[in-house]
């Protein structure tokens, strides 16, 4: 918000055959309740993943390309030209998020083959660049989709544990008081496959698993115990969590 309001007084952007928009302070603090409307108006119909705050942001961007591209001898209002605008903006947004998250999502599917095809011929854990090679690209190329995945948090160690059906992730807690001895036993037992299966890392993907999870230091911070960058160290996360599930999979499919 603040970045926003801090746009220089007197800023302009002229619309051929219109007099300039003087677009400041004033006038931007003026329009903030219209970008609320609007907001409200459509977050009833979003996911409750997307925040508010989120939704208002995209919708100041949209306000600032009403405000300098407003032109008033189109026979329309101000007010309505910034709504179309607000609500375009938002819903541009809205479709990017979508897009890049289900490109995503294709993406980690790709890399998950890959792994099982590599270590079902091989029979031990695959190396990044059999993996690559396997996908047909550089090496650099899977480096910067394990880096995108792990910042993207397409991949989270609480999913792992879903892979069974009814499974309550691998953040799943044993609750002692509870009155069904089955689902404590479930419970128990899905903490037990994923401790056997993270014996099946590398010592650095464990280390990275333990510094983010259970100690909840920042990337940057177990890149600088490791000494590696922070772009590796979202690699070896996405590729230790990666190698959890193919894991956990194998030792249900033994079951």
């Amino acid at each position: 918000m603040k970045a926003v309001l801090a746009i220089e007084p007197g800023d302009t952007s002229p619309v051929v055959g219109s007099p300039p928009v003087v677009v400041d302070d004033d006038l931007i603090r003026s329009h903030l309740p219209l970008v609320r409307r609007v907001v409200r108006r459509m977050a009833h119909r979003l996911p409750p993943s997307i925040e508010m705050d989120e939704l208002v942001s995209w919708g100041l961007g949209g306000l600032l390309d009403a405000l300098r591209n407003f032109d008033p001898t189109r026979g329309t209002t101000l007010d309505t030209y910034a709504q179309w605008r607000i609500r375009g903006s938002i819903l541009d947004r809205l479709r990017a998020a979508d897009w890049q998250a289900r490109s995503a999502r294709r993406r980690l599917r790709q890399v998950e083959e890959a792994y099982r095809a590599v270590e079902g011929r091989s029979g031990r854990a695959a190396t990044e660049e059999e993996v690559a090679t396997e996908l047909g690209i550089e090496l650099g190329e899977l480096h910067e989709m394990l880096d995108d995945l792990g910042r993207r948090e397409i991949l989270r160690l609480e999913d792992i544990g879903d892979i069974r059906e009814g499974g309550g992730g691998a953040s799943s807690v044993i609750d002692e008081r509870s009155p069904d001895p089955l689902a404590s036993v479930l419970a128990r037992e899905r903490v037990d496959l994923v401790a056997q299966a993270l014996e099946g890392l590398s010592t650095k993907e464990k280390t990275v698993i333990a510094l983010y999870y259970q100690e909840d230091l920042t990337m940057k911070e177990i890149g600088t115990i490791l000494g590696v960058t922070e772009s590796r160290v979202s690699q070896l996360r996405s590729k230790a969590l990666i190698r959890l599930k193919l894991l956990l999979r194998d030792e249900l499919g033994r079951e």
